[in-house]
């Protein structure tokens, strides 16, 4: 399979449920042994696709094309690339977009990115550059054959002025020509079943597929969840923070917590889930074991 050009976009067309992961590029050779271990452990489990994101300011781009075109050459698995506006002009991206094809990868998903301060911080436009995620969307249709998705936000995203702003973005990412769109980790089925319904009154009509992280530390997700400008849910904490002081305790409230509302999201219509992997195969598997989803 490695080389074939299938398109995510068909795929979920298809009607069929999609299951994903998600990795990152890591920063020295331990970590790349553990990301390569993951990718072996997960390949079994035949996913739809798998996705590698791409750093603030575009801090791992060379990581992001080796990965993404490793995996298209060396497995079974279809890989997607992240691709964000920051810190990149539009001949930089129309490179970087060539160099994807060059690598045997079909798919991308099409970010605006974090400004240069941080999540929360003043946009800054790179000059000679796109400012919005519509816009790269239209340049990666006009400039190539690679299938678009985008990203998507249960709860809004942190800078938009409203929930119906935020998913007028949305319908801006379809019309530039996305596919597909995958949110940021679902905190609660009602934030992810509220999006698809705010999404499809205005006129969105791509599949959407709600992303999983399920807590493995307090701690981490608090900060995880904060960067995204939300908080944990109250009905998440308590069942959580009982568990505080023991860690293998939240962990696997985290995994029983993160099962229910995978099997919540496709009893409510998700046409798939995107785990979050943060690199680490064990939750994902555990989680997949309990939705029996090989089965």
């Amino acid at each position: 399979m490695p080389g074939t050009p299938v398109r995510i976009g068909d795929l979920l067309a298809s009607g069929d449920r999609s299951f994903s992961f998600e990795f990152f590029p890591p920063k020295d050779a331990a970590g790349e042994e553990v990301l390569w271990r993951s990718i072996s452990e997960l390949e079994p489990l035949r996913p739809t696709f798998v996705s590698v994101t791409y750093g603030a300011g575009g801090t791992t781009r060379d990581r992001t094309l080796a990965i993404t075109g490793r995996i298209a050459r060396e497995t079974t698995l279809l890989p997607m690339a992240h691709l964000t506006c920051i810190g990149h002009t539009t001949t930089e991206l129309e490179r970087i977009l060539g160099s994807l094809e060059d690598a045997g990868v079909r798919n991308v998903l099409a970010l605006r990115g974090d400004p240069p301060g941080g999540p929360g911080t003043p946009w800054e436009r790179t000059e000679g550059g796109v400012d919005h995620a519509s816009d790269l969307v239209s340049l990666v249709r006009a400039r190539s054959e690679l299938c678009v998705g985008v990203a998507a936000f249960p709860e809004g995203h942190r800078d938009a002025a409203s929930l119906d702003d935020d998913v007028a973005v949305l319908k801006a990412k379809q019309d530039a020509g996305a596919e597909f769109a995958v949110t940021e980790m679902v905190l609660r089925a009602s934030d992810y079943l509220g999006l698809v319904e705010r999404a499809r009154d205005a006129g969105v009509t791509f599949p959407i597929v709600p992303g999983i992280m399920p807590i493995l530390g307090l701690t981490s997700m608090a900060k995880m969840v904060e960067l995204s400008g939300r908080d944990i849910p109250a009905e998440v904490e308590a069942r959580i923070r009982p568990h505080a002081d023991d860690p293998a305790a939240v962990r696997a409230e985290g995994i029983a917590i993160a099962t229910e509302l995978c099997d919540d999201l496709l009893a409510g219509g998700a046409p798939g889930l995107h785990f979050y992997t943060l690199n680490r195969s064990r939750a994902t598997r555990e989680i997949w074991a309990a939705l029996s989803l090989s089965a």
